[in-house]
C-alpha cells in the first residue's frame, strides 16, 4: 500500500548518468539528478535515489525525459563539526516518457519548529516551516516548506504540532554558507506550497 502522507511526480530530464550510492539488503540504489523546468523557464535540479531494478523499468540515457513517482525523503548527514539536513526523492518507479515537464507534490505532516515569518526587501510576503511526515516503521521525513503571500501569514500563526496538508512542487535554491571565514556555494531543496490545508490526527493516520 502507498503512502499517501508523502507522494510527488517528477517529469524532466536526466541531467547526469546515474552512479552507486549504496547497498542495502541486497538492493544497489543510485543517485541521479533530474532537471525539471517550471512554468517560468527556470530550471529546478533535483536528486533522486532509484533502486536498481527500478531504474531498470525505463531506458536510460543521457538527456532522456522520465517520468519519476515516489516520497520526499529526508536524512542527516554527518561529517565532522556539523550535521546537514539532505533531501532527496525517493523514486518507487522511473518510466520514459514524452510528456510535458510536471513537478506535482503532496504532503500530509505536523508542523515541528515555531514557523519563521518574513518580508522580502520589496514586500512579499514568506513563511518558514519543517513539515514532519510520518513513515512506515515508525519513522519520519522532516521536509523543509515555503509558503507565500496569504498562505504565509495564515500559517505563520499555526504553532507547532498543527497537522497540514500541502501541495506544491519540490524546488531547488542555492544559497552561500560561509564556513570559518571561506563562503562555499550549496544547494537547499524545499517545497514550495501552493495550498495548505489543516487536517486532524486521524485523517492524517489513513493516508499510512
Amino acid at each position: 500500500m502507498e503512502n499517501m502522507a508523502n507522494r510527488i511526480t517528477l517529469i524532466g530530464t536526466l541531467h547526469a548518468l546515474p552512479e552507486l550510492s549504496h547497498s542495502n539488503h541486497g538492493r544497489n540504489f543510485y543517485r541521479f539528478s533530474l532537471e525539471v523546468e517550471r512554468l517560468s523557464g527556470a530550471v529546478d535540479l533535483l536528486p533522486v535515489i532509484a533502486a536498481e531494478d527500478v531504474l531498470m523499468q525505463a531506458d536510460l540515457f543521457l538527456g532522456s525525459c522520465f517520468q519519476v513517482t515516489g516520497q520526499i525523503r529526508s536524512f542527516n548527514s554527518h561529517t565532522p563539526g556539523s550535521r546537514r539536513l539532505v533531501i532527496c526523492v525517493y523514486a518507487e518507479s522511473v518510466q520514459t516518457t514524452g510528456l510535458e515537464a510536471k513537478n506535482d507534490a503532496f504532503l500530509s505532516g505536523s508542523i515541528c519548529k515555531p514557523p519563521v515569518y518574513r518580508r522580502t526587501p520589496l514586500g512579499r510576503e514568506i513563511c518558514d516551516i519543517m513539515l514532519a511526515v510520518p513513515r512506515r516503521y515508525h519513522r519520519t521525513d522532516f521536509i523543509p516548506c515555503i509558503l507565500w503571500g496569504r498562505l504565509a501569514q495564515d500559517i505563520s500563526l499555526c504553532p507547532v504540532g498543527t497537522a497540514l496538508s500541502l501541495s506544491g512542487r519540490l524546488q531547488s535554491r542555492d544559497y552561500i554558507k560561509v564556513l570559518d571565514g571561506s563562503s562555499e556555494t550549496r544547494t537547499a531543496y524545499e517545497l514550495s506550497v501552493t495550498t495548505a490545508e489543516p487536517v486532524d490526527a486521524q485523517d492524517q493516520s489513513e493516508l499510512l
